[in-house]
C-alpha cells in the first residue's frame, strides 16, 4: 500500500505582499487551482496568489494539520523568516 503524502505550504503573489498558508495532498494540483483562480471569491483569487515559496511534506495528516495551524498563527515576520530560511529569493518552488 502506498503511503499518502500531505503538504503544508506558503504561497504568495508576484510582489510577495500577501502570504497564504494551506494544506493539501496534491500540491501541484492545488497550486494550479490557485493560479487559475478556480474559486473566484477565494482569498487566493482576490490577492492573486500564484506561487509556492515554501512547503513541508508529511505522511501523517494530523501532524500536517497541526503544523498548518501553527504556522497560520504566526505573525508575517516569522512566516517570512521561515520562507527565507530555505528560499531567500522567494522563487516559485514548483517551476
Amino acid at each position: 500500500m502506498q503511503q499518502k503524502h500531505y503538504h503544508i505550504y506558503i504561497s504568495t503573489n508576484k510582489r510577495n505582499t500577501v502570504l497564504y498558508t494551506g494544506i493539501t495532498s496534491k500540491l501541484l494540483e492545488r497550486a494550479q487551482q490557485h493560479i487559475e483562480k478556480q474559486d473566484k471569491k477565494s482569498f487566493t483569487a482576490k490577492y492573486n496568489i500564484n506561487k509556492v515559496v515554501y512547503y513541508e511534506e508529511y505522511h501523517d495528516v494530523n501532524a500536517a494539520i497541526a503544523r498548518e495551524k501553527e504556522i497560520k498563527g504566526w505573525i508575517r515576520k516569522k512566516k517570512a523568516s521561515l520562507v527565507e530560511s530555505v528560499n531567500p529569493e522567494w522563487r516559485d518552488l514548483l517551476i
